[in-house]
């Protein structure tokens, strides 16, 4: 099995540096059209768990407003990692997009079977 949503978007959004928690669930948010939303306490046990599997680590801590912010850096694992998922998510769509083009029928059939819930849906 693959790396989890929020995972992969958290692990994204420190490839172009370092940041502090609420900065990378923003981005986090941002990069996954919104899918990946992340409470604080959600946030901050993620970063916890990251950085205890080595895929991320702490390299400072400001002050901002009175309020302590912890800044994450990807490690070299964890760039791998993410890499890894990313390649694994691209062969995956390879596939499903290759059967599309192949195929054209299977587009029809999907087209149909959506039409068919939506009109069971609507008879509700």
């Amino acid at each position: 099995m693959g790396m989890r949503e929020p995972t992969y978007f958290l692990l994204a959004g420190l490839l172009d540096g370092p940041r502090h928690g609420y900065a990378i669930a923003q981005l986090a948010r941002e990069l996954s059209d919104g899918r990946v939303g992340l409470s604080a306490g959600t946030l901050y046990g993620a970063l916890e768990r990251l950085s205890d599997q080595g895929l991320i680590q702490p390299v400072e801590e400001l002050r901002v407003g009175g309020r302590r912010r912890r800044v994450y850096e990807l490690t070299e694992d964890g760039r791998t990692e993410l890499l890894q998922e990313a390649e694994r998510l691209r062969q995956a769509a390879d596939v499903v997009t290759a059967r599309l083009h192949a195929n054209p029928e299977i587009d029809r059939v999907a087209a149909e079977v959506a039409r068919r819930t939506e009109e069971r849906l609507a008879n509700r």
